[in-house]
C-alpha cells in the first residue's frame, strides 16, 4: 500500500508541477499560520473560518496545516499524491467560499474586487496531475520506493531476457 502512494516516475515534469504548487500553497499557508507577507496569522484566520465562514475551528486549524506542512511536504515531495490531493480540497472550498462570487477573473481594482477562480482551476488540474503521476524526480516519494527492500542482494549476474 505505501508503495501504491509512493510510486512515482523520475519525471522532471511532476517535480516542476510539485515545486510550483508547494510555494504557492507555502505562500498562503505562512499568512494564514504567522501573518507573513501581508497575512493575518493563526489567530485572525482562526476567527474568520469559525465566525465569517462558519466552519469549525478544527478545520480551520486544518486548512491552515495544509496549506503550510502540506506545501512544505510538496516541495520535498513526502507523500506527494496525498498533499496534492489535500491541496485540491482546500482550493474547493476557497472557490465556493470566497472566489466564486468575484466571478472568473481576480479582479482587485474593478467594481467587483477580490479574487476570481480561475487560479483556482490552475491549482485544481496541477493537483490532480500530482495525485495521478506522484511527486516526480528529486523527491522522498521516489528515494523511498527506489530503494531495494533490507536483506535484498544485488546481483551481478545479469538476468536473462524471456
Amino acid at each position: 500500500m505505501r508503495n501504491r502512494i509512493l510510486a512515482t516516475t523520475d519525471s522532471y515534469s511532476w517535480f516542476i508541477l510539485r515545486v510550483a504548487l508547494g510555494f504557492v500553497m507555502l505562500g498562503h499557508g505562512v499568512q494564514k499560520a504567522f501573518g507573513w507577507f501581508g497575512g493575518y496569522g493563526w489567530d485572525n484566520t482562526i476567527g474568520y473560518f469559525t465566525g465569517t465562514v462558519g466552519m469549525p475551528s478544527w478545520m480551520g486549524a486544518l486548512v491552515i496545516l495544509i496549506e503550510s506542512l502540506g506545501a512544505l511536504l510538496l516541495i520535498v515531495g513526502f507523500a506527494g499524491r496525498i498533499n496534492a490531493a489535500l491541496t485540491g480540497i482546500v482550493m474547493i472550498g476557497a472557490f465556493f467560499v470566497d472566489h466564486l462570487p468575484n466571478g472568473f477573473f481576480m479582479n482587485w481594482f474593478g467594481t467587483n474586487k477580490g479574487e476570481g477562480y480561475e487560479f483556482d482551476i490552475l491549482l485544481w488540474a496541477i493537483a490532480l496531475v500530482i495525485t495521478i503521476n506522484g511527486s516526480g524526480r528529486c523527491s522522498i516519494d521516489r528515494w523511498l520506493t527506489a530503494r531495494k527492500p533490507a536483506g535484498a542482494r544485488s546481483s551481478s549476474i545479469p538476468t536473462p531476457a524471456v
